[in-house]
C-alpha cells in the first residue's frame, strides 16, 4: 500500500458570469499529494491518505471524494479549521496560475503529535510533497515522518514549488536539500528546477542528489517529455505525447502517480531496486507516466486516468 501524506484543497476555477460585478467558480477536489493519491487508486493500487482535513463543507466533500475513489481514508485527522481554496488562472495554452487562500488552513497545520506512533505494515512507500512539506507545523511534521520511516519504506518527493503561497524560494531550498537527503524518488518539473536553480542542468542536479542517496531521480518537461537518472549512472529520456491540451492542472501529479504505479508494478519499489533501473527500463517508466500525464492534460482540471485508459494505448 501507498501512504500519500500532505495537501487537500479546493481547485477553483472562473467560469464565465453573466453579472459584470460576479464571479462564478466551478470547484473540484484537488491537491498534489491528494492527485497522486486519487492517481494511484485510479491505476488499481492500493492507497491511503495521511492529510488534516476540515470539517467545512469542502472538506467533507474532499472526504467523500476519497472514499467514492477507493483511497483508505483511515489515518485522514478532522480540523475545525478551513479548507485551503486554490484560484486557478488558465492561460492561452492551458498553463495554470495559482492563487492560494491558505492562512491557517487545515492541510497545513498537521503537527508531530498527531502522526499516528506506528503506520500499517502494509505500507511500502510514501508520498510527500508541496507546500506542506514547506510551510510549518506541517512541513517539520513530514520531515519527522519521513526519517522516522525512510529505512523500512520507500520515500518519494515532488517539491511542486508554490511560490504564491510561499514566496521566498531560499526556503523551498532548504527543505529541498534536507528532504533530497531523505528520499529515495525525487521528481521536480524542470519549471521549478529554473525557478529555484538558474542555470543548472538535469545532469547536475542528479548527479549532485543521487550523490546524496536520492536512488532515481525525474524532471519533467512540459511539451519535451521527461528525463530519469538512477542512483547506478544510467540514464533515459522520452518526448511527450501528442495531445490537445485543456489544462494542464494535475498533470505532475498524474505523472507522479503513474512513477510510483509502475514501480510497484514491476517489483521496483526498494531504494536499492529503484536504483539498478537500466536504461531500457527508465525508458519504459517514463513512456509509462508519460502517456498518463497527457491525458489528464486532455481533461479539465486533475482528472486522472483509469488503468483501462492507458492499456487501451498500449
Amino acid at each position: 500500500m501507498f501512504l500519500c501524506c500532505g495537501d487537500a484543497l479546493f481547485d477553483c476555477f472562473a467560469v464565465s458570469s453573466d453579472s459584470p460585478a460576479g464571479i462564478r467558480m466551478d470547484g473540484r477536489v484537488g491537491g498534489s499529494s491528494l492527485n497522486v493519491a486519487v492517481g494511484l487508486a485510479r491505476l488499481g493500487r492500493p492507497v491511503a491518505c495521511l492529510i488534516k482535513n476540515s470539517t467545512d463543507p469542502f472538506g467533507r466533500r474532499i472526504l467523500g471524494f476519497l472514499s467514492a475513489e477507493g483511497v483508505d481514508t483511515g489515518l485522514v485527522i478532522p480540523s475545525a479549521n478551513n479548507s485551503t481554496l486554490a484560484m486557478v488562472d488558465l492561460d492561452e495554452a492551458g498553463g495554470a496560475g495559482y492563487a492560494f487562500y491558505a492562512c491557517g488552513t487545515a492541510d497545513r497545520s498537521l503537527s508531530v503529535d498527531e502522526l499516528p506512533a506506528v503506520l500499517p505494515p502494509d505500507i511500502r512507500a510514501i508520498h510527500i510533497g508541496s507546500y506542506t512539506a514547506v510551510l510549518e507545523p506541517s512541513a517539520s511534521c513530514l520531515a519527522t515522518l519521513v526519517k522516522r520511516e525512510r529505512a523500512r519504506r520507500f520515500i518519494s518527493y515532488d517539491p511542486n514549488v508554490r511560490p504564491a503561497i510561499e514566496p521566498d524560494l531560499d526556503i523551498w531550498r532548504a527543505r529541498l536539500a534536507a528532504l533530497t537527503g531523505m528520499a529515495h524518488l525525487v521528481k521536480l518539473s524542470a519549471e521549478d528546477a529554473a525557478l529555484l536553480y538558474p542555470g543548472q542542468s538535469a545532469d547536475n542536479l542528479a548527479a549532485d542528489w543521487t550523490a546524496r542517496g536520492v536512488r532515481l531521480v525525474v524532471m519533467t518537461r512540459g511539451g519535451d517529455g521527461a528525463v530519469a537518472y538512477s542512483g547506478h549512472g544510467c540514464s533515459a529520456a522520452v518526448l511527450a505525447p501528442a495531445v490537445e491540451v485543456v489544462d494542464t492542472v494535475g498533470a505532475g501529479d498524474t505523472f507522479q502517480a503513474a512513477l510510483l504505479a509502475w514501480l510497484q508494478g514491476h517489483d521496483a519499489l526498494t531504494p536499492a531496486d529503484a536504483a539498478s533501473l537500466d536504461s531500457d527500463a527508465l525508458r519504459a517508466m517514463l513512456g509509462y507516466a508519460a502517456r498518463a500525464a497527457a491525458i489528464t492534460c486532455a481533461r479539465r482540471g486533475a482528472d486522472m486516468p483509469r488503468a483501462a485508459d492507458l492499456a487501451s494505448l498500449a
